[in-house]
């Protein structure tokens, strides 16, 4: 609850709720991120309150463009750095203006006060729109420059140590970022004057977005960057197992491909899943929805199959579905490799 003081302003002394604002209750939420590191968070029960006239929602880098940047990190010798911005909502102000009631989360002393909402906090209905707002002013004060195409791909100009000129880029995933340049460092450094960054994730990324980001070097010499989405289903695999090992069952062995051979999702009649089981099928096949986009293509149809049974999954569905990550559990080892080199020019040929 440390890092929620600076959103919070408790009225110690005040008798009744202030006058104007808005009452927002709050609880706390433990959430496990795309890398499966779990976190306890404060939220707001935004859904409580008046939605804004105003678009709410904040937007995020496309996959598409992290992969043309890694490629033209790649083709201009650039270097590539990520870092996660802390606690990245309550660093903008909330422009509704609610107050709270302090549970028992806030510690004894502080149970039953009055407090005002003055920075954004995870579940109010401006909390995206308010962290947008905030960054956007950040980034112009920094010199950056919002892409036509993808807004959330900042750039600037810089300088080579010879002289020579080319632009640096900055794309911001909400609170992760990844900063290309001839020294994205600095970069970054300029980018702490308005946000704090968690130390130890600044450098050369070894994940982002739940892939795995790694160099290698091409037959022909070249330096490139690959994605992976290899440990993203490691950990997915080890959770399903363990989960099937509470139930006393196991993954299937031997499996060649993602679904069985002459099944056919839409013909399934085995019985209905329950509300509970129901919930876990769809968890995992946002699971396997992810890992398509990480790149795991070969999986790409199945999952589609999958999830167009999403509101009335049956045993037949679970079970195929348990048989995909048993195939993801031997044919993860996959990567994409973004490969900077010039194609050859073989289309010189004679045309009357």
């Amino acid at each position: 609850m440390k890092s929620i003081n600076v959103a919070i302003d408790i009225l110690h002394n005040a008798t009744s709720s202030p006058p104007g604002l808005l009452k927002l209750g709050t609880h706390l939420v433990f959430d496990v991120k795309m890398d499966f590191i779990c976190k306890a968070r404060l939220v707001g029960d935004g859904h409580h309150t008046p939605a804004p006239s105003v678009s709410t929602y904040t937007g995020v880098v496309s996959r598409e463009t992290v992969q043309i940047a890694f490629t033209y990190a790649a083709l201009n010798g650039l270097e590539v750095f990520a870092a996660d911005i802390q606690n990245a909502y309550l660093q903008a102000l909330c422009s509704q203006k609610c107050y709270t009631i302090c549970g028992p989360e806030f510690g004894a002393k502080n149970t039953g006060k009055y407090a005002i909402v003055k920075r954004s906090i995870y579940g109010t209905k401006s909390a995206g729109v308010d962290f947008c707002n905030h960054l956007c002013d950040c980034m112009h004060h920094l010199g950056f420059e919002s892409c036509l195409a993808n807004p959330d791909l900042w750039m600037c100009q810089a300088i080579r140590k010879g002289g020579a000129t080319y632009y640096g880029y900055l794309l911001l995933y909400v609170d992760n970022a990844l900063a290309i340049s001839k020294y994205p460092a600095e970069m970054l450094r300029q980018l702490r004057k308005y946000f704090q960054l968690k130390q130890s994730s600044i450098g050369p990324p070894d994940t982002y977005l739940g892939g795995k980001v790694s160099k290698v070097e091409l037959p022909n010499g070249v330096q490139a960057y690959q994605y992976s989405s290899a440990q993203y289903v490691k950990h997915a695999v080890k959770n399903v197992e363990t989960f099937l090992h509470s139930h006393n069952t196991c993954l299937p062995c031997k499996t060649s491909t993602p679904i069985s051979v002459y099944y056919w999702p839409e013909l399934d009649v085995t019985p209905e899943l329950d509300a509970g089981t129901a919930a876990y099928f769809q968890s995992l096949i946002g699971i396997l929805r992810w890992d398509v986009e990480l790149k795991q293509i070969d999986i790409t149809c199945e999952v589609l199959m999958f999830s167009s049974h999403l509101t009335l999954p049956r045993e037949g569905h679970l079970n195929q579905v348990f048989h995909a990550f048993a195939y993801l559990k031997y044919h993860h080892n996959v990567a994409l490799v973004f490969d900077p080199t010039y194609p050859d020019d073989d289309f010189e040929t004679d045309i009357p």
